[in-house]
């Protein structure tokens, strides 16, 4: 499950030095022993959502967890809840800290309406029965396939994501935890999709997940009701206003002023983050748990310098001949260089497949099923798979092209070590990227440690290297093999790969 839970993080203390006194700043201590198993249960939750969490194994919660979780479920008296705005890293569990809250507070509700009505129906019996008529007969439930039953949808909580790929993940996350809830409905909304398809699921939805462009287009076609959502969660919401969704947000914000929450994850509390808040959110508390700068202490991060593309395509041929990798993700920089390195790698031999937006939302929905399942080994992307893809076997990540941003770095290597498994993230630049590479490293605040691989060294000296310093080496000799094919026809730098592994 995407950051549901994953290897034990540091544990949290209050900050109080915060500028502003009506906020709450969560930062990390010193590392602590995994939580006691019966973590999820002294938070309260629902029984239906404990099954679900030990049906996935899951039963320690992760820092984010601890904080966020309770501060969710606070019971402020009649009072609105508690706005969360949360900072922590990749796979520290951000997604279960908002749905499991959220789903409760439904759960509960839902609960309390049907004893209301069973009371009401009881009462109605009695009082036939007291004046000696027949009691009456509950009506028949209506089909909710027939299209004359089907109404507007008007959900009691709202998750909105940047991207496609994390609205669906999300939603997979939100519908693997409520396997035990009956009566608990939930609808993804993202665009590239059918709306026919989209509007039949709505129907009766609890909790919808959704990217804003589509959520807006249902509710200005009136098949979405907005003014009963209680809970409004803004997930990734730096990625949200680069994606230019200010607006959009601001229109949200408007169509669900009477909620009773509002909850927003970031990677950074970043001032324009900040603004945002002030202007959805009532006095929001700050939860910083861990910060992009924190080292992932189970990926480890390496760096080969090239000297042009034709050299960064031969280390990544080395690179992918390793006996090891169970499954890998290669990032681009663009769209025509994700094909061509897709369309390279499968001309070789090897199971590669491309993923960028400009394919139909339904390709792109085959292409993760197909890398979740393992018939596809090696996933060529570009920035849009940087989050939301929860793949456990993925154990290296590639940066064949460096990203945009900086914190794109810290989201793409956050694709391996997941669920408490290790993972090597491998990153090319070429003399002409050391500026992107210093950047990614100030915005760390690490050093990627550069290495070479014996026969494939570069023949100029590396940004960094002091006169006389001898780099370590890294690998084994991948030369002496002739290129062939097409690919090698074309100057792709990749070798046929030969006899598929076992």
């Amino acid at each position: 499950m995407t950051d549901l839970n994953s290897h034990a993080l540091a544990d949290v203390v209050l900050d109080t030095t915060d500028e502003n006194p009506a906020t709450t700043t969560v930062s990390p201590a010193k590392p602590v022993a995994a939580v006691d198993g019966s973590g999820f249960v002294d938070m309260g939750l629902a029984p239906e959502l404990l099954a679900a969490l030990r049906d996935l194994s899951f039963t320690q919660p992760t820092p984010v967890q601890v904080r966020a979780i309770p501060l969710a479920l606070q019971d402020n008296a009649g009072k609105p809840a508690n706005d969360l705005l949360v900072s922590s890293q990749t796979g520290s569990g951000k997604t279960a800290a908002f749905l499991l809250p959220v789903m409760h507070t439904l759960l509960q509700q839902q609960k309390q309406q049907e004893k209301a009505e069973n009371k009401a129906w009881a009462d109605k019996v009695a009082q036939a029965v007291a004046i000696g008529e027949e009691a009456p007969k509950k009506p028949r439930r209506k089909n909710p396939t027939d299209i004359r039953h089907v109404k507007p949808a008007n959900p009691g909580a709202l998750i909105l994501c940047p991207t496609r790929e994390l609205a669906q993940q999300v939603a997979k996350d939100a519908i693997d935890l409520v396997r035990h809830c009956k009566g608990l409905r939930i609808a993804c909304v993202v665009g590239g999709m059918p709306y026919p398809l989209q509007i039949a699921r709505l129907h009766n939805a609890d909790l919808v997940v959704a990217t804003p462009g589509r959520l807006l287009d249902l509710q200005r076609s009136k098949q979405l009701h907005l003014d009963k959502v209680q809970f409004l969660v803004v997930d990734e919401a730096d990625r949200m206003l680069d994606l230019g969704f200010a607006e959009d947000l601001a229109d949200i914000h408007k169509l669900t002023e009477a909620r009773r929450q509002t909850m927003m994850f970031s990677a950074t509390f970043a001032p324009r983050i900040q603004q945002l808040a002030a202007r959805i959110m009532r006095t929001p508390q700050r939860l910083q748990v861990d910060s992009p700068q924190e080292a992932h202490a189970n990926i480890k991060q390496v760096l080969f310098w090239a000297d042009n593309q034709q050299h960064k395509r031969k280390l990544l041929d080395h690179w992918l001949r390793d006996t090891t990798i169970d499954q890998a993700i290669v990032f681009a920089s663009t769209q025509i260089e994700c094909d061509a390195l897709a369309e390279d790698l499968q001309q070789v031999g090897f199971s590669a497949v491309a993923l960028h937006g400009a394919l139909s939302q339904g390709l792109r929905n085959r292409r993760l099923q197909a890398l979740r399942d393992g018939r596809v080994q090696i996933l060529v992307a570009t920035d849009v798979a940087a989050r939301g893809i929860d793949v456990p076997s993925i154990s290296h990540v590639f940066n064949f092209g460096l990203p945009m941003k900086q914190e794109d770095y810290v989201h793409r290597i956050g694709r391996t070590g997941r669920a408490g498994r290790d993972g090597l993230a491998v990153t090319f630049a070429e003399w002409r990227d050391r500026r992107k590479i210093l950047d990614i490293e100030h915005f760390t605040q690490q050093t990627l440690r550069a290495d070479m691989i014996p026969g494939l060294e570069p023949t100029q000296r590396s940004p960094r290297a002091p006169s006389g310093a001898e780099p370590k080496r890294f690998g084994k000799p991948s030369g002496g093999r002739s290129y062939a094919g097409a690919a090698a026809k074309r100057g792709s730098g990749f070798k046929p790969r030969g006899p598929a592994r076992g």
